[in-house]
């Protein structure tokens, strides 16, 4: 535990399943640590798994198993900027496959309620460009959408 600022995300008893999940979907990431209980309290026993030190895209956090008080929301995301459709496809895929859900505008949540922003550069580019006609229609696209398309955002940002 080297870094000083680490994110720590809630999860109901799942964080290291959760965790696992992160390290084989995403580049740069991997379970670091898994921390058990060393006695029992009051909502669990000794043994069980009470937070897991993990790392998403080289960003550290830290998951507790909280219990089922506190949801995740779209309030906190996690933001990928893809390269191309493949990984575009691929992030998004794996997360709607493995219980996720499907929201607009790219973003989507995993089985644990967490939500992700599947962004490819080109459509963060094209939003952000400093020529405004090419943003509105960059923007105007990606609003009608689901998962990016990068296609169809190129064929916008053209006109």
């Amino acid at each position: 535990m080297n870094n000083k600022n680490r994110i720590c995300l809630w999860y109901d008893g799942n964080a290291q399943e959760a965790a696992q999940f992160y390290a084989k979907t995403f580049p740069d990431s991997a379970v670091n640590a898994v921390y058990h209980a060393p006695s029992d309290y009051p909502s669990g026993k000794e043994g069980d798994v009470i937070t897991v030190d993990f790392t998403v895209i080289g960003i550290p956090c830290i998951g507790l198993n909280g219990g089922p008080v506190f949801k995740h929301s779209e309030a906190f995301s996690f933001q990928i900027a893809t390269e191309d459709q493949a990984e575009t496809d691929r992030l998004w895929n794996a997360i709607i496959d493995n219980g996720g859900q499907a929201s607009a505008c790219g973003w989507c949540k995993d089985k644990w309620g967490l939500s992700w922003q599947i962004s490819p550069r080109v459509l963060l580019e094209a939003v952000g460009s400093s020529d405004k006609a090419v943003a509105k229609r960059a923007f105007e696209a990606m609003m009608t959408m689901t998962k990016i398309d990068i296609a169809a955002i190129e064929a916008a940002v053209k006109g």
